[in-house]
């Protein structure tokens, strides 16, 4: 009969208690999947820098792991940690960052809850389709500033809440909500070839 898995909280307490180097290791096991998706789609599939910050992420949770006060969930702050890294990087490279001054009132019924690729067409199974859709989506979030890309991908990838996004770049509400009007606008834009009424992916 097999173990229940020891609960996150667990682990974490063994990591700051005592220093396990093996409760850590399971931690990384659980999320590094998750951290490196979310990386990988901040940084447009630049695979090799996702890689990258997600080293560096982990690295920081341990150095802070103590500070982790479970305002939020354990994966909520990881998410959080990784996206500093991002923006950190981005800012690195002088990528223009949206700022709170830009910040505009947003009429919520424009965010409806719609994901910002939901006018795409299916693929329908069809691998070359698929893969052609794929790389104009990274082409399309790589158009983005930093902070659209890092606040479509929390509410639209990583399934947060306005709320839950906003504590993870530390940021207003509103300008969670700003990022992401702007930020699908822009997709629409750049992916309106896939709307549905186009299926051969071609504008006519």
């Amino acid at each position: 009969m097999s173990s229940s898995p020891v609960p996150d909280e667990q682990l974490i307490a063994r990591v700051v208690v005592q220093d396990d180097r093996h409760a850590f290791s399971e931690l990384v096991r659980r999320y590094q999947s998750g951290v490196r998706a979310t990386l990988r789609r901040l940084t447009a599939g630049n695979h090799a820098l996702a890689d990258d910050l997600a080293q560096e992420t982990f690295l920081s949770v341990y150095r802070n792991l103590r500070s982790f006060r479970q305002e939020a969930r354990f994966s909520t702050w990881l998410f959080r940690i990784a996206t500093n890294a991002f923006l950190a990087d981005a800012r690195r490279r002088r990528e223009e960052l949206l700022g709170d001054r830009d910040a505009a009132l947003v009429d919520d019924d424009d965010d409806n809850g719609d994901g910002p690729f939901a006018g795409a067409a299916s693929t329908g199974g069809d691998h070359a389709r698929g893969t052609a859709l794929h790389v104009d989506m990274e082409r399309a979030l790589a158009a983005l500033s930093a902070a659209e890309r890092a606040a479509i991908v929390q509410c639209y990838h990583n399934d947060l809440s306005h709320e839950e996004a906003a504590y993870v770049l530390n940021c207003p509400v509103g300008t969670i909500k700003t990022h992401i009007l702007r930020g699908k606008r822009k997709l629409a834009a750049r992916l309106a070839a896939w709307a549905p009424g186009e299926p051969d992916g071609e504008t006519a």
